[in-house]
């Protein structure tokens, strides 16, 4: 154990930290809430990371996406973020992929190479056939909800997807997880705060930071061992 970990082992243990890095992730969607839960799992000890985005960083991403700086402008997201991770961890092994998930391309992915799927993209039709796909493929799998339209980190919540409520997106996946027949489940992250009614839903760092820490928390304690 490095000593950059030792911090996150006094807090979950030598076994739990093992088993994280140990851990094969990957997270669909490295913009605001993407990025940050990425660098969350790479600072706490996840070893081995796919990346997936088709997107290059714009001037817009700046404000809540940590692969956007001006130098970035340009360049693959996941691109950045693998260089930005080799330096906080040389040891990990961080794949980036730049492509878009599709229902018509999701046999490129294969799931089996992965334990844990975070999915924070934004097209619904996609992110449907995303959560079903991995979810039977036998992946334990967490979902973003809607974090545009927000301002209020206090009002970010997990839960089943089943139990979110007041997220007009979470309405839509549970309708288009019932018309796919899927019964399986899954932890969400979503907001009980209502959208800000603006011509174009804008997004804030502290919203969406705090969707993406809340998902990396999610996956961290998914190898901690069963309350009593």
């Amino acid at each position: 154990m490095s000593e950059r970990l030792s911090r996150i082992e006094s807090l979950i243990g030598a076994e739990a930290l093992e088993r994280l890095g140990k851990l094969r992730v990957a997270i669909f969607g490295v913009g605001g809430v993407g990025s940050v839960c990425a660098e969350s799992l790479v600072r706490s000890g996840v070893c081995h990371l796919t990346l997936v985005d088709s997107d290059c960083v714009v001037e817009s991403n700046i404000n809540r996406q940590l692969p956007a700086m001006i130098p970035t402008v340009g360049r693959a997201k996941v691109d950045v973020l693998a260089e930005h991770f080799a330096d906080i961890n040389p040891e990990a092994e961080i794949v980036p992929v730049q492509a878009l998930y599709s229902m018509a391309d999701r046999d490129r992915f294969n799931f089996a190479n992965f334990d844990v799927v975070v999915d924070a993209i934004d097209s619904l039709a996609h992110k449907i056939d995303l959560l079903t796909t991995a979810s039977e493929a036998g992946c334990q799998v967490f979902c973003s909800l809607g974090a545009a339209g927000k301002l209020d980190p206090t009002q970010v919540r997990t839960a089943s997807i089943w139990e979110t409520s007041g997220c007009p997106l979470g309405k839509l996946v549970r309708n288009g997880l019932r018309k796919r027949d899927f019964k399986g489940d899954f932890q969400a992250v979503y907001s009980l705060e209502k959208n800000i009614k603006t011509t174009d839903l804008g997004s804030a760092m502290p919203v969406t930071a705090a969707f993406g820490l809340a998902l990396s928390s999610l996956v961290i304690r998914s190898v901690l061992p069963p309350e009593n």
